[in-house]
């Protein structure tokens, strides 16, 4: 993918055991999650223009609207909420999920013209605005939300969806969680997918210790931002 997005910023946030797992106790990421987490997570989803994630994260655990923005210490009231940006090919999305009932801001459903149109009309009934793209390539997905204005993107994952944008070339931040608990089992990576040629590097930009041992890591793309 080109690098086109001057004005666009790709942050990914996830979480991992020491061991590399993403999921933990069949609650998904939310099995690891500690407080540390849960705080950075709810800071960046305030500052993000849209929150990007694929569908099978947002079926999996449970997704529903982003919470309001508190109200600045200045005392103006907040913007509203970003959207949720759900990916997804087949639309296969339930119209009584939280994601569509309990939300501020209508989440966008960004699939293509090959979805069965009454899963389609399903969600765009449920209050979504469903946007046909010709394809679900990372360029054309981050194209749309740049030409909506939405240019603080936050991925939330899935590791496929994470995957795809790293092959890409369009991750410019990583902020990692890492758990001080082992898991094992059979939890995938982070991201899957294509093999990203060649390696995509990232530079340590800072990292904070929560009393409980979970670590805070903030990295970024080596080449960000662009006059670097």
């Amino acid at each position: 993918m080109q690098r086109h997005r001057n004005a666009q910023r790709v942050t990914a946030i996830m979480v991992t055991s020491l061991d590399g797992a993403v999921a933990a106790g069949g609650r998904g990421s939310q099995g690891l999650s500690t407080p540390a987490d849960r705080e950075l997570f709810r800071s960046l989803r305030r500052a993000a223009d849209v929150v990007l994630v694929g569908a099978g994260t947002a079926r999996d655990e449970d997704y529903r609207g982003v919470r309001p923005r508190p109200v600045g210490p200045d005392g103006a009231a907040p913007g509203p909420p970003p959207p949720v940006a759900v990916v997804t090919g087949s639309a296969d999305l339930d119209p009584a999920a939280p994601l569509f009932t309990d939300t501020i801001t209508a989440p966008l459903v960004l699939t293509t013209a090959a979805a069965p149109e009454s899963r389609r009309a399903a969600l765009a009934a449920a209050g979504a605005e469903i946007v046909p793209l010709p394809d679900l390539d990372p360029g054309t997905l981050l194209a749309e939300l740049a030409r909506r204005g939405l240019n603080e993107v936050l991925c939330e994952g899935g590791p496929t969806l994470l995957g795809a944008l790293v092959a890409a070339d369009a991750v410019d931040e990583l902020r990692l969680t890492l758990v001080p608990v082992l898991a094992a089992g059979t939890a995938g990576r982070i991201a899957s997918g294509p093999d990203a040629a060649p390696l995509r590097r990232m530079r340590l930009v800072g990292h904070t210790a929560a009393p409980d041992g979970t670590l805070l890591l903030h990295y970024r793309r080596a080449s960000y931002p662009p006059n670097e």
